[in-house]
């Protein structure tokens, strides 16, 4: 009977150990994979890659329209008739990779209400598999959306859809480099319509598409984060936008679609230079206008505060490459090798001033001081 008892004591405490090996296992993998998400979204605890690319962010003009639009994904009515599509979607790392081998182009519109989108992309064999809202959409070929109304590069806004018309939207108050915990992804976009067309059969091998097209319509009312008000912009304000197209290589196997081993590709409206969309101040420029796209054509004004945080984030991308080799943060321009201004045509050099948490840069414009501080956010004050 004593021995019973003491296998059954040994026993229960071996079960009672084994599910805390259990746990622990269960826990080191939720670390491990947050980690993984985290390092495979950006470069927290890593050195900043230099530009590759000149920094030419696209521009576009937004008329706002008069006529109704019916949102069905086909992009036929007549308020669409008069607007010019963006330039063909190139490789996000613009001309260090080749051109994309499949189309793909976005017209923009606004009203009181909504800011209107319409998306048209090449495509002989559309597919998709995630039916789910707010799961990870860019595991299927995918459309994207980047706003930042503000252009300070945190509490930005990303959306994504399938030819599922399957959703993912979420706010990020910051770039995923920026910090661990980052991204809002139970938010949804209230009021939002997403309609997808396709211009064949979906996930039917046997035959060949000739694509999808997308309209889209996000109201107002919901881009209340960014420290901006609920109303539609005023006449000329700019936004940092951009899209992103991904596109994986696909067998045909058993008359079905199967992604292969081959990494996706990115293709986008305004080039990054490297595989990262989080980088909001690489982002193209969206102007809007209260003019109709039937009374003429308005000119894009060139910004002169994009050049100027475009210059004050190479203080910040320099400071965390020093920090990461040195362990602290300098005040110096010259040690950042900094002295000579990054653009030209722009106030320089910045003062900088370490601060408890960090530091902070500002120079002045305008009889205004543009600042920067330690987790990049970028503003005028």
């Amino acid at each position: 009977m004593w021995l019973k008892i003491q296998f059954l004591v040994s026993f229960k405490k071996a079960r009672e150990d084994m599910l805390v090996i259990i746990k622990m296992i269960h826990r080191l993998f939720l670390i491990f994979a947050t980690i993984s998400f985290s390092f495979s979204q950006g470069f927290w605890g890593n050195e900043f890659p230099e530009n590759k690319i000149p920094y030419q962010p696209r521009e576009y003009v937004c008329y706002k329209t008069t006529r109704p639009i019916v949102l069905d994904g086909k992009v036929n009515d007549l308020a669409w008739s008069k607007v010019s599509w963006t330039e063909s979607f190139v490789d996000i790392e613009g001309n260090l990779k080749p051109k994309p081998y499949h189309d793909t182009k976005v017209k923009m519109l606004w009203d009181d209400d909504y800011f209107y989108f319409a998306v048209e992309m090449e495509e002989p064999h559309v597919w998709a598999t995630i039916t789910t809202r707010d799961s990870v959409i860019y595991k299927d070929n995918d459309f994207e959306i980047f706003l930042d109304p503000d252009g300070d590069t945190h509490n930005y806004y990303e959306f994504e859809v399938n030819a599922l018309e399957t959703e993912w939207d979420l706010i990020l108050f910051k770039p995923y480099h920026d910090d661990s915990k980052v991204a809002l992804d139970s938010w949804d976009i209230p009021g939002l319509v997403t309609k997808v067309h396709v211009d064949g059969t979906i996930n039917d091998p046997s035959d060949m598409d000739k694509g999808w097209s997308i309209e889209i319509a996000i109201p107002w009312k919901s881009l209340v984060g960014n420290y901006r008000s609920n109303n539609p912009p005023k006449e000329g304000e700019q936004w940092k936008v951009n899209f992103s197209r991904v596109q994986w290589d696909v067998d045909i196997i058993e008359n079905r679609y199967v992604k292969t081993d081959s990494p996706e590709f990115n293709w986008v409206w305004s080039p990054q230079g490297l595989i990262y969309m989080h980088m909001p101040d690489l982002w193209g420029l969206v102007q809007f206008t209260e003019i109709s796209p039937e009374q003429g054509n308005i000119e894009f004004q060139i910004s002169q505060i994009d050049p100027i945080k475009w210059a004050m984030r190479q203080v910040y991308y320099r400071q965390r490459n020093y920090f990461f080799k040195k362990g602290h943060y300098t005040e110096s321009l010259k040690e950042l090798n900094l002295i000579k201004t990054p653009t030209e045509g722009i106030p320089w050099p910045p003062k900088i001033v370490l601060t408890p948490s960090g530091w902070e840069a500002v120079v002045m414009w305008n009889d205004k001081n543009v600042i920067i501080r330690k987790d990049g956010r970028v503003w005028v004050e």
